[in-house]
């Protein structure tokens, strides 16, 4: 028997009705939605559900967004025409079912018997022998050594002789049966562990996403689910220390809160690290209190191993900071001096005041390691003599992760992550390391800035003085918007460069110095507020003088001659700042160089830095907090269940081949008895042949084959 992809053809009604009937019945209507459903599968997978709408507007614009908003994939497997598909398909793999049972249920219980013989003879697997022994006793003794090897055996007996038929792999049609009704277990499950009831209580009971702020003990009863909800998956997170028994469903349009009927009580958050500051383990040590009977139970959840009370499973989806204590220190990035500090919790903010504008200071997150590949970059220049062909070849050969530079992996150390939001609201985030990191062979700190989050973070590196902090540079920057201390750099430069023996010659490097000095440090801001295009500092300044002021043919050299000038008074001008803060001189050497080198690159980049004041990390208490999803999901066991009829139902399919037999025995008038043998398989395979020629043998003694 053959399963029919056509659907129920019903006899009465409409046209319409009827061929409506066919189409949801039909196996090719159950397919063309189980097409649909991996389609929207994969777009679930492949975009990040339930996440924040500013984050959907970033990557894909606001057009794009709203669009990809309003068709909900940003909740594919709780959208309404997701839904609507799983019903349609556990409506028609249901008919499919139903329409096919009777069928195949007939089929397994009828062995074929009353074929005639002819039928027999077109048959591409047959043989014909003749036999000496009565119908009766051949026909018995064959039966006999079917059922001995396992096939089912039905003997009919004729007038003109004795049919015996058989059959074995019957198995293969309980295999149909198994995997549709899995398909329909299976969605059945996906239906009510779904959203599917927690949006039958918006729809019938008057429940509501929730799209405000506060405390949760404040939100109304509209906006919650009562404990005894049968079916839910959300998230909630406690901090250490607190306990928590409200859980968070995210909707497309707010939240729901449910409640549980017991709280969760954070008593320690652990998590270890592999090598490349990825997580490798992370687990909760919690007390559970249950709200009615009062009794307490400890249990770690680790990821992987949930536990379980009161029929609601508890699993460690993730961690978070649980309102970290932050002391924040200001970093006078203008070089005008003055003393900030600000403390404050990971997640909440406060109202402060920079240049002059009010603005309000977000804590947005505490990382206290950050683990950075500082390894060293191949050199520009290579000696083509020492090149190791062989070695190069290997090195980009094999497996994927070989790379030819060498990862040097390394905990940086903590940093801050805070934003500034205007009157307006526009906010600006930054981003800022606690220690300073050693790139490019110098110790930098690194203070990070970026406009929007779908774009990186940009970073301004100050250098690290000789006691690895930054006030050598903060002194330095002080000192370049001091004029008493500019004109004290520039007449040491001057004095130093001309040894004083020619004063006219002083006169004119002191001209040219100040000038430079003047530039670099923008002197000329009033102007450059003027002129939007104009520079504000640093070294674009000095750029646009000389575009502006040299001819082209001597841009070159008077490039050099400036910068040689701003370097020197730079260097007297570093050496004034640190003797008026109480610092010792700087030494003529390769690392004072190398400071000067990048403290000249900090401060020409200093000009472009959107707020006078950076906020360094001064100070820290952590507080981890966990977030668990909690679900109770007894649609689970129907999920279960149907994987399983869909394992044993696929394999029957795949593995279980339905075969049928037929001999013919037909007594002649000299006393002999003629034996015609078919066989049929529903695969045709390399077995098949050789389990017709087994038979043949077990079956028919002395066989003479007749080729089709």
């Amino acid at each position: 028997m053959s399963v029919s992809t056509t659907g129920f053809e019903l006899e009465r009604g409409s046209q319409r009705l009827r061929a409506t009937v066919e189409l949801l019945s039909s196996m090719r209507f159950a397919i063309a939605l189980l097409t649909v459903i991996c389609i929207a599968s994969v777009i679930g997978t492949v975009l990040k559900q339930h996440e924040p709408v500013n984050n959907y507007i970033n990557q894909f614009g606001p057009f794009w967004a709203e669009l990809f908003g309003k068709a909900q994939l940003y909740a594919v497997y709780g959208a309404w025409w997701f839904m609507l598909i799983l019903a349609f398909l556990v409506v028609s793999t249901s008919l499919c079912i139903a329409r096919n049972t009777p069928k195949i249920l007939k089929d397994l219980k009828s062995y074929k018997e009353s074929v005639r013989e002819q039928s027999l003879k077109a048959f591409a697997h047959r043989a014909e022998a003749d036999l000496v022994a009565a119908p009766e006793a051949a026909a018995q003794s064959m039966g006999q050594a079917l059922a001995g090897a396992g096939w089912k055996v039905k003997l009919q007996q004729r007038e003109t002789g004795v049919m015996v038929a058989a059959k074995a792999g019957s198995a293969n049609k309980l295999g149909y049966l198994a995997a549709h009704s899995a398909i329909v277990l299976i969605c059945l499950g996906g239906l009510f562990d779904g959203d599917l009831v927690v949006k039958a209580q918006t729809w019938f009971q008057g429940k509501t996403p929730f799209t405000g702020g506060g405390m949760i003990a404040d939100v109304p009863d509209q906006h919650r689910l009562s404990d005894r909800n049968p079916t839910f998956r959300g998230n909630l997170l406690v901090s250490e220390g607190q306990r928590s028994g409200t859980a968070i469903l995210a909707q497309p349009d707010g939240v729901l809160l449910q409640d549980l009927p017991f709280d969760i009580e954070l008593k320690k958050f652990s998590v270890d690290y592999y090598s490349t500051g990825m997580p490798k383990l992370f687990a909760s040590d919690i007390v559970i209190h249950d709200r009615y009977s009062g009794e307490t139970q400890e249990a770690r959840v680790e990821v992987n191993h949930p536990v379980s009370y009161r029929g609601i499973e508890i699993y460690q989806s993730s961690f978070d900071d649980g309102g970290s204590k932050l002391k924040l220190k200001g970093i006078a990035i203008n070089g005008k001096p003055g003393a900030l500090e600000i403390e404050g919790r990971v997640g909440e903010s406060a109202r402060i005041e920079l240049g002059g504008k009010p603005m309000t200071l977000e804590f947005t997150a505490l990382r206290v390691i950050n683990v950075e590949n500082l390894g060293q970059t191949a050199a520009s220049g290579v000696d083509v003599r020492k090149v190791d062909l062989r070695h190069a070849i290997e090195g980009r050969l094999g497996a994927g992760n070989k790379t030819m530079s060498r990862q040097e992996r390394r905990n940086v150390g903590p940093s801050v992550n805070y934003k500034l939001r205007d009157a307006s609201g526009q906010a600006i985030e930054f981003n800022n390391y606690m220690f300073p990191l050693e790139l490019d062979g110098r110790r930098v700190f690194l203070l990070g800035v970026r406009d929007t989050p779908g774009e990186p973070f940009r970073y301004l590196r100050l250098p690290a003085d000789e006691s690895d902090s930054m006030n050598g540079f903060l002194n330095l920057r002080a000192a370049l918007a001091d004029p008493a201390q500019r004109r004290e750099a520039v007449r040491r430069y001057a004095a130093g460069a001309t040894e004083g023996q020619r004063p006219d010659l002083t006169q004119a490097l002191e001209a040219s110095a100040t000038r430079a000095l003047d530039l670099f440090a923008g002197i000329e801001a009033s102007s450059a507020a003027r002129d939007p295009a104009r520079p504000p500092g640093g070294l674009p300044a000095l750029s646009q003088f000389i575009e502006s002021q040299v001819p082209e043919a001597e841009r070159e050299r008077a490039s050099e001659m400036l910068l040689r000038i701003l370097n020197g008074t730079l260097f007297e001008l570093a050496q004034v700042g640190r003797a008026k803060a109480g610092m010792s001189a700087l030494a003529r050497d390769e690392r004072s160089v190398s400071f000067m080198t990048q403290a000249l690159v900090a401060l020409s980049d200093s000009f472009y830095y959107p707020v006078p004041m950076a906020l360094g990390l001064d100070a820290f208490t952590q507080v981890q907090a966990s977030v668990f999803q909690v679900a109770r999901a007894p649609g689970k066991t129907v999920v279960y269940i149907g994987c399983l009829f869909l394992i044993l139902g696929v394999f029957a399919m795949l593995y279980v081949r339905e075969r049928r037999l037929w001999v013919w025995l037909a007594p002649r008038a000299d006393g002999s008895l003629h034996a015609t043998l078919a066989f049929s398989s529903n695969r045709k395979m390399m077995d098949t042949e050789r389990e017709f020629d087994t038979l043949k043998t077990l079956l028919l003694q002395s066989p003479t084959e007749v080729k089709a």
